[in-house]
């Protein structure tokens, strides 16, 4: 097995970044998710409430990021150097906020545009569990970025071919990795090999990894990541074919055991 591409998420929903290599850090990757938009409530905007995100272009840069998207002027936003942190949630069912620092008024006003409705940047300048123990069966610690719920989220090409042909004896399309939004993709293995991973250490490059369990997926994979468009499938196809106890499955979530750089054609292992 190795590994085919690597890709990262600056801003919660926003368009992914595709990379040669990445650092790993405890939280995730460099650069993944430490940003997010928010609601006056101080819960995360995403694409589950609006596919707009789809047009966002983030990028990191030293010391902050900056913004694309179509029929907009690039905004430049700087790492917050100070301030007052505002309690934020990934989701409005977590049961306690954690600190965030904002981005800004420029950056808010640029996304509001953009989404249609107002909204905040904030920057998580130190990854912290938003999850409360115990609630995930293989914890993730207390350094998480703004991912939903595990560090990093693998994924296995063979597994999408299989998904694709239960979607072609459907009559339905094919769809991309890319509406699973991974931050690695693997080859070399069967398809849903990776659920046998569960529990298991596994190793891609030099780099340790802990399997920590399937991935449940939500109307966000029925987004084209390109347009915005929104279909049914294939969630549909899913239900039929990847329904575990009331939870479609596809993907495998990972917690980073080493930090240190990973590239695009490691090898991977899984312990027995």
């Amino acid at each position: 097995m190795r590994l085919t591409s690597i890709h990262t998420y600056p801003i919660k929903g926003c368009h992914r970044l595709d990379h040669d290599g990445a650092f790993v850090h405890p939280w995730g990757l460099a650069g993944d998710r430490r940003w997010m938009v928010v609601d006056a409530d101080g819960v995360g905007v995403t694409q589950r409430e609006t596919t707009r995100l789809v047009g966002l272009r983030a990028s990191v840069r030293p010391g902050g990021l900056s913004l694309r998207a179509d029929g907009q002027p690039d905004l430049d936003v700087p790492e917050p150097a100070g301030g007052e942190p505002i309690g934020v949630r990934t989701f409005r069912s977590r049961k306690f906020p954690v600190p965030a620092l904002p981005a800004g008024p420029a950056a808010d006003e640029w996304l509001g545009t953009l989404l249609g409705r107002p909204v905040r940047l904030v920057w998580l300048a130190q990854p912290t569990r938003h999850l409360a123990a115990g609630d995930r069966e293989h914890d993730t610690g207390d350094q998480v970025s703004f991912a939903d719920a595990y560090p990093l989220l693998l994924a296995n090409a063979a597994s999408l071919d299989a998904l694709n042909d239960w979607l072609a004896d459907a009559g339905e399309e094919p769809v991309p990795m890319t509406r699973f939004r991974p931050n690695l993709v693997v080859a070399g293995a069967p398809a849903w090999a990776e659920d046998d991973w569960v529990g298991r250490p596994l190793r891609i490059g030099d780099r340790r990894f802990r399997a920590a369990g399937p991935c449940e997926r939500c109307v966000v994979t029925t987004t084209d990541q390109e347009t915005g468009v929104r279909t049914k499938e294939p969630l549909r196809t899913l239900g039929r074919h990847r329904n575990v106890k009331q939870k479609l499955l596809f993907g495998l979530n990972l917690v980073p055991l080493d930090s240190g750089l990973i590239t695009v054609d490691a090898p991977i292992v899984v312990a027995p």
